[in-house]
């Protein structure tokens, strides 16, 4: 599998490199980069626009990787997987164009004490416009969700509860089918954060129950600048468009314009194509390795750094440190070095790790009193 991927015969700074950032983007294998050359060398063409052969093709290959996406999350159809540029993107649809045309004052939103900013911004903006509340679940102790206090904050005045599945700090899996269930019991709808769970566990949209689930394509062997919004159909057929023009459009008259049918009423303009299908061949990879494989070797390096790292008296581990109930990210900080420090030393001896507030100010101010 390591001679899969070209990037890791490189040398840093003279030593062989040792890449640990995968939480914030991931090494792409050979198939996947030569699934994007030979695309853009033998098929390029725009999709939806043409008749001639290379559109045919473009066209086939790019709603073939939604196919792929979908039987990866197991979504119920290709037309409730919808083509973004990541997660934030994501996340920002749902509140733009769900959000704006569901939450009034006093409405509330529930989120978690341990988001990533791309998913608690947008809920900022959104109770800011319309006079809804923001509410969020708390992290005991132990990085764990405090679940006792959020059957108290989700109640009949909640309209979504948006919560992310795997920490990119603490590492903590989070009970997002509890969440679900619980926003279900009050009507509201659930969006899942799945950007740092779809690469490393199985993933069944409908076993987790849940309305809209959101992931980027870098965090998980393939390219950058694509992502995915998982919505139930119906919601999204409720839902108003987020951008306009292109091929969202099914008709357009000089007075106003019709939207086209699912998934494309939310794609506007010419899509990210190549990296479409560069995402099915990660799809591909991934499936091919087998995510209960991929997620079982995981807990064994995960087990065997937090073993080693507890040996360290200067370093404090955040979340828990039970491997088999957290994911394979593992934040520490050093008694007396600063992050930066430490990451430009272990940089010159080749070794890449993830340095600052890791996209989570709030939790990070919590977790370590920055």
């Amino acid at each position: 599998i390591r001679q899969d991927f070209p990037i890791l015969k490189r040398e840093v700074n003279g030593h062989p490199l040792v890449y640990l950032d995968n939480a914030a983007t991931t090494q792409k294998p050979r198939q996947v980069i030569n699934a994007l050359v030979d695309f853009y060398e033998q098929n390029n063409a725009n999709v939806h626009r043409g008749v001639h052969t290379l559109s045919i093709e473009s066209t086939d290959m790019y709603e073939l990787a939604r196919t792929k996406v979908q039987r990866f999350i197991n979504a119920p159809c290709p037309e409730s997987v919808i083509w973004t540029r990541n997660t934030s993107e994501s996340i920002n649809l749902v509140a733009h164009t769900w959000g704006r045309a569901n939450l009034k004052p006093g409405d509330n939103i529930v989120t978690t004490a341990m988001e990533h900013h791309s998913n608690i911004v947008p809920w900022q903006q959104l109770t800011q416009q319309t006079g809804a509340e923001l509410r969020f679940i708390p992290v005991g102790d132990d990085g764990y969700l405090q679940m006792e206090v959020a059957q108290g904050l989700i109640d009949d005045r909640t309209k979504i509860v948006a919560a992310v599945h795997a920490s990119n700090v603490l590492g903590v899996i989070n009970p997002v089918s509890e969440l679900t269930a619980l926003a279900r019991s009050v009507g509201a709808v659930m969006l899942v954060d799945a950007a740092q769970s779809v690469p490393h566990m199985p993933i069944d949209v409908q076993s987790l129950d849940c309305d809209f689930l959101a992931f980027s394509a870098h965090k998980m062997l393939g390219p950058t600048g694509i992502g995915v919004l998982y919505g139930r159909p119906e919601l999204l057929e409720s839902m108003p468009p987020f951008l306009y023009g292109g091929d969202m459009i099914i008709e357009v008259t000089y007075e106003d314009a019709r939207w086209n049918d699912l998934p494309y009423k939310f794609e506007a303009g010419t899509p990210n194509i190549a990296d479409a299908v560069a995402t099915g061949a990660a799809v591909d990879y991934l499936t091919d390795l087998g995510m209960e494989r991929i997620a079982a070797h995981e807990r064994d390096l995960t087990a065997y750094a937090l073993e080693r790292m507890a040996e360290i008296e200067t370093v404090k581990i955040l979340g828990p440190t039970d491997p088999s109930a957290r994911g394979a990210v593992i934040s520490f900080v050093h008694d007396t070095l600063h992050p930066h420090d430490l990451g430009t030393a272990l940089d010159s001896m080749g070794i890449a790790i993830r340095t600052g507030h890791h996209c989570a100010m709030p939790l990070g101010y919590a977790a370590t009193g920055w």
